[in-house]
């Protein structure tokens, strides 16, 4: 194949900076300026080079060749800093390992236990929101999928008092991973009040882990949850042993973002988008009506939750929690026709490919019966990746998809959440698209 020249730069670099202006002025809508440039795109995080991959079919053979394309680049490097060497973040030559030790607390037959928990943790906690008044949707949900996420992980081990501070703390460090990609590395050795902040935030995150899982190993009782699986697995394809205890913390952290974060994002979104689309509400009304067999979605009721499943799969297309992740080239590789040398750092976004015109007819528009088996023009498979793909898709996709619709049918089971005006609610930048001040009125249903 013959060799093209070097990828097209990104218009509107500044010397010392680059692209660091638009990125932080509108990232999402700088990303979207990209395609228009070519299939592979430089732009300059200050003096350092990113090549961002614009098409489905690149993306596809980033996602595909895990070896040549490895975790890495800025996002990721940013990642590890709070969740080590997890399963989202570390290289390939680990990642075989921790996805055997971790896949039996993911499997199938788990999912029904683990829908149970969901579902009466989400009922406590939407079940004391105060009729008539305005509730910041984003902070509810939080709270919403931290209980879910502490109960499925440690069997409601931890203390109710310490999971509010414990998701604030999530907040702030995913809050500031943004603002330190963009910045040079050195800067973080300033003792400024924000470095402090987060590096004793990030510290007492894993403390207050690393605690929980001393205290199931000193009791050596299997609770049933995620959290005993994980101690209790050991791996018969290599030396017959378990995650270390760093290795352990290092996933509970991922799982409990991954459980957390990306969940209340994307619930958030979609109560934000129902309550601009009253029609659609309407139908998933009727949905949750005709379909529960009593107050609370259960397990049972999931094959019946089709809007429900489509209304979820449509705000991970519009709104993907992780809008923008990074890899590494770890030797000379070839991608699009242009040779991508060893130590590249690449980045690809969900969020790019899933606005592209050319991919997905009436691109911005919120329209869950795009996913419905009888559309006419359904997305292509490569243009759908919210979890990822190839070898490092989300382990956790079932587990996350069951939470998020057994959430929204509950809530919209019981309430009618109405927007405070017709402003339209954007992404504050971050690591995850979080709505920006996002409240709404909650109405119970008659």
């Amino acid at each position: 194949m013959e060799i093209k020249s070097g990828p097209a730069r990104a218009p509107g670099a500044l010397p010392l900076v680059g692209h660091l202006v638009p990125l932080l002025r509108d990232p999402l809508g700088f990303v979207r300026s990209l395609p228009a440039h070519g299939d592979l795109v430089e732009v300059r995080l200050g003096p350092v080079k990113t090549i961002v991959v614009c098409t489905p079919e690149l993306t596809r053979q980033v996602l595909r060749d895990d070896r040549p394309f490895d975790k890495g680049g800025p996002v990721f490097g940013r990642f590890r800093e709070i969740a080590g060497n997890g399963l989202v973040s570390c290289p390939h030559a680990d990642h075989r390992r921790q996805r055997r030790l971790l896949q039996p607390a993911f499997r199938p037959a788990r999912l029904s236990g683990y829908a149970a928990i969901m579902a009466e943790q989400i009922s406590e906690g939407i079940g004391s929101w105060p009729a008539g008044q305005v509730i910041d949707v984003t902070a509810e949900m939080q709270l919403v999928a931290g209980r879910t996420g502490v109960a499925t992980m440690f069997a409601g081990a931890l203390p109710a008092a310490m999971l509010g501070p414990l998701v604030d703390d999530l907040n702030l460090l995913l809050a500031g991973i943004y603002g330190r990609v963009l910045r040079p590395s050195p800067l973080d050795r300033l003792p400024t009040p924000g470095n402090r902040r987060y590096d004793r935030v990030r510290a007492r995150l894993r403390r207050t882990l690393g605690e929980l899982i001393a205290t199931y190993q000193t009791g050596g009782i299997d609770h049933g949850d995620l959290l005993s699986i994980v101690l209790a697995t050991r791996d018969p394809a290599g030396d017959d042993r378990g995650l270390s205890e760093s290795e352990v913390v290092d996933q509970l952290v991922t799982f409990f973002i991954g459980g957390t974060e990306s969940t209340a994002v994307t619930l958030a979104w979609a109560l934000y988008l129902l309550g601009r689309h009253s029609e659609v509400e309407e139908r998933l009304h009727r949905e949750v009506d005709q379909v529960l067999a009593g107050p609370i979605a259960t397990f049972a009721d999931l094959p019946g939750l089709d809007l429900t499943r489509r209304i979820i799969t449509e705000t991970l297309r519009l709104y993907p929690p992780a809008w923008m992740l990074t890899r590494t080239a770890t030797t000379d590789a070839e991608l699009g026709g242009h040779l991508v040398p060893a130590g590249t750092a690449l980045a690809f976004s969900p969020y790019l490919i899933h606005h592209r015109a050319d991919v997905y007819t009436d691109a911005e528009r919120f329209d869950p019966d795009r996913w419905d088996d009888r559309y006419a023009a359904a997305p292509p498979r490569d243009a759908v990746i919210p979890f990822g793909g190839g070898a490092r898709r989300c382990i956790g996709e079932a587990f996350g998809m069951t939470e998020a619709i057994i959430a929204l049918a509950t809530i919209a089971a019981h309430w009618r959440l109405e927007p405070l005006s017709d402003r339209e609610v954007r992404p504050a930048p971050g690591f995850a698209m979080i709505p920006k001040d996002l409240r709404m009125r909650v109405r119970p249903r008659a």
